[in-house]
């Protein structure tokens, strides 16, 4: 989701300060207090190697929330194609785009995939913003986010990581996305919640940091890149920023200096047999 290069919903370089932020919420009760003080660990670490984000890539809300529809199931760069297709048919805005037949905009925004149901879905969240919001799209970003997040929840196509996405990069407000990236990387660093459900692992986040939506944009981007970049399907714990903490990763190391001991021994001592040592046993946790 981040292989394009941004144009952010929010001003460019605003890497909110985490040290600062808590400073300001010092002695607030947490949910979560065995994991805060690791959750915002790993935020610094993270924020160090990769620097600032600039999430959403978006000129504008409204495409911003065109792109977490069509981003469900497929690559970034191909919901860049079809966004580049709606902006060259001028539909990129809703007026234009509820002025598409449902065939019309799924031939535009083919390449993403899936796109007779994202057409649909995209529909829905207009019937959404016609039905509530008399078709403004001001009027549904001001909403208080406890009644907007229930609404989009209804709404054909969007679930609750596209809704928190929507609340959280187009109306700016604090609601910690929980994607498969966060649940792999945080799961292979033993930081986990007591269930592995969304809202459990959205109040781990919530409960642990200052509720502050540039925080939690901010954080969740470097998440997403962290995950391309090393804390893929097969890690690549040798490039890992959070090498130094993460439960898998150190597991994965103890292993590979055991299996050169084994080594070292089976040479010296050519009677040694059946000395295994498991290729994975530092891999404790199923990553999701």
């Amino acid at each position: 989701m981040t292989e394009a290069t941004p144009r952010p919903v929010r001003p460019e370089g605003s890497k909110p300060a985490l040290s600062a932020a808590i400073a300001t919420v010092e002695g607030e009760r947490t949910g979560h207090p065995r994991h805060a003080s690791r959750v915002r660990d790993v935020y610094d670490r993270l924020a160090a190697r990769y620097g600032p984000r600039g999430w959403w890539p978006a000129d504008g809300p409204f495409e911003m929330i065109v792109g977490a529809i069509l981003t469900q199931r497929t690559a970034w760069t191909n919901v860049e194609k079809a966004l580049a297709n709606l902006k060259r048919a001028g539909a990129l805005s809703p007026a234009a785009m509820r002025a598409l037949s449902a065939g019309e905009l799924a031939d535009l925004i083919r390449p993403s995939g899936f796109y007779r149901g994202k057409a649909r879905k995209l529909l829905a969240f207009l019937d959404l913003l016609d039905e509530r919001f008399d078709g403004a799209l001001e009027r549904l970003l001001a909403a208080p986010g406890d009644e907007l997040r229930p609404s989009l929840l209804a709404t054909h196509g969007i679930g609750e990581e596209t809704a928190d996405a929507i609340l959280l990069y187009a109306a700016r407000q604090p609601f910690f996305v929980i994607d498969a990236y966060t649940r792999r990387t945080f799961s292979r660093l033993g930081i986990r919640p007591g269930g592995d459900t969304y809202n459990a692992w959205q109040r781990l986040f919530e409960e642990s940091l200052p509720r502050d939506a540039a925080l939690y944009g901010e954080y969740h981007a470097l998440i997403v890149e962290h995950a391309k970049d090393a804390c893929r399907a097969e890690p690549l714990c040798d490039r890992c920023a959070l090498a130094g903490v993460c439960e898998t990763g150190l597991g994965r190391h103890q292993v590979a200096g055991d299996e050169r001991v084994v080594q070292d021994a089976a040479a010296d001592d050519e009677q040694v047999e059946d000395l295994v040592v498991a290729e994975d046993a530092g891999e404790r946790v199923r990553p999701a």
